[in-house]
């Protein structure tokens, strides 16, 4: 058997390796792993985030009631101050401006408080539920993944098998010609095509006859249109 032919032998052991390891990753039990694991990952960042928000949040709330607390004291001061007894009109007036001020910032201060106290709650609410998807989802992991673990070893295994049998084929092909079928199978699969009367049998553009006796020869010819590299028809290959 020629170069050519053991190449079109190791190709089909190739392709196999190919549609096997497609089929892994097509597994319907590995595309539904793959969503509640992205499932789970998606409930992750969110419980995070939330705690991040909740953590902001009870920052503020410590803000406004040191802030309250301050308004407090001052207003406190305000009144002590307007009840002495030596206070001028002009004092007065200025005591009331100030205690309007220091009312509308304390009437916003407690308004935000309750607006915050509100969203946490909230927040609180969506992390409880949170948890409770992320246990479910987990649970539907675990157990898909004890069934894809199996699937996985028997796959494997008879990906193995196949691999040996393709490296077998490999065998006794030159270096150059086994570069040259990966380089074709870079952009063009299978690598190789048959002629089929003067035809590329990989993208059916018809080739001139003076290339066509040429691949009949044993001629290593690509083809122009799809880069295949093409053999001689089956019933002029030497076997």
């Amino acid at each position: 058997m020629d170069q050519l032919e053991m190449l079109w032998e190791y190709q089909k052991e190739d392709i196999a390796v190919d549609k096997l390891k497609n089929d892994i990753k097509r597994s319907p039990t590995r595309q539904k792993l793959v969503k509640y694991r992205e499932a789970l990952l998606e409930q992750k960042e969110t419980s995070e985030q939330i705690t991040n928000e909740i953590s902001a949040m009870t920052d503020r709330l410590d803000a406004l009631s040191d802030a309250i607390k301050m308004i407090d004291e001052q207003a406190a001061a305000l009144k002590n101050k307007a009840d002495a007894e030596n206070t001028v009109s002009e004092d007065v007036s200025r005591l009331i401006s100030e205690a309007k001020r220091l009312q509308n910032n304390l009437s916003g201060y407690e308004q935000e408080a309750k607006h915050i106290r509100k969203d946490a709650a909230d927040r609180d609410r969506m992390q409880r539920d949170i948890k409770v998807r992320f246990a479910k989802y987990k649970a539907e992991y675990e157990k898909l993944k004890s069934i894809y673990d199996v699937e996985f070893k028997e796959s494997n295994e008879k990906l193995e098998t196949l691999k040996n049998k393709a490296a077998e084929k490999a065998k006794g092909i030159s270096p150059e010609l086994m570069d040259k079928y990966r380089n074709i199978k870079l952009h063009s699969v299978p690598p190789l095509a048959r002629l089929v009367g003067n035809q590329c049998g990989g993208c059916n553009m018809s080739l001139p006859s003076a290339v066509s006796r040429s691949i009949k020869a044993g001629q290593l010819i690509e083809c122009e249109t799809c880069g295949r590299l093409i053999l001689p028809p089956l019933e002029s290959s030497a076997l």
